[in-house]
């Protein structure tokens, strides 16, 4: 049997994006569960938490995402920081994926990880930051901008949303500023409100797929 897999992040358009790209895969591993704000519910292997808008490092709560039998928790992000990636295996995660990793590398490492194998990015690695797709890739804003732009939506400054995307303030303000020139518009609160209009606002959804017996 395939390995069962259940995608976790707030947006519908990020986790149906990454079960596309594990689609050619479903001999090996088979998505069985979307989800968006809410608790994994299937038996499944491993839950694949995508970090895009979500708390990182040791703010993660395996407990809270992985509610359910005991499948491991594996963080799939373009944020590979060191500090980052140990604070999180501290909290109980089995794993953590860059997005610089193709999909036939991506089924490899949940392959090693269901075998109890701890994976985690190769130092040399690069994050690819316009992995899957993300809420405005459609009016070309990068991955990192749409991100900046979903946690101002959720209320945060720039020092949270730079704690939160494991990103310096300055670099943080870079994005905003691109960001808002790509959207057209010179405020925060205009901000939220395109934002608002055009899909920033965080899902609650759940796929659930029998899998085969």
């Amino acid at each position: 049997m395939p390995l069962r897999i259940a995608v976790l992040n707030d947006y519908e358009l990020v986790v149906a994006g990454i079960a596309a790209v594990l689609r050619p895969f479903s001999d090996r591993v088979l998505v069985v569960e979307l989800d968006s704000r809410m608790p994994v519910v299937s038996d499944v292997d491993i839950v694949l938490h995508d970090t895009f808008g979500q708390v990182q490092g040791d703010a993660l709560d395996v407990e809270e995402l992985v509610q359910h039998g005991t499948a491991r928790l594996v963080v799939f992000s373009w944020n590979l920081d060191p500090g980052l990636i140990e604070r999180a295996v501290s909290h109980g995660v089995a794993g953590y994926l860059s997005k610089g990793l193709s999909g036939e590398e991506i089924v490899d490492a949940l392959e090693r990880i269901a075998a109890g194998e701890r994976v985690l990015p190769d130092p040399a690695t690069r994050a690819d930051e316009d992995f899957g797709r993300w809420p405005g890739d459609t009016v070309g804003l990068s991955a990192r901008e749409s991100e900046m732009l979903a946690l101002i939506v959720r209320g945060l400054p720039n020092k949270e949303i730079a704690i939160r995307a494991g990103l310096s303030i300055n670099s943080v303000k870079t994005y905003i500023r691109t960001a808002y020139r790509k959207i057209g518009v010179t405020t925060r609160a205009q901000a939220v409100v395109w934002a608002m209009a055009h899909g920033f606002e965080p899902d609650r959804f759940r796929a659930v797929r029998t899998p085969p017996s």
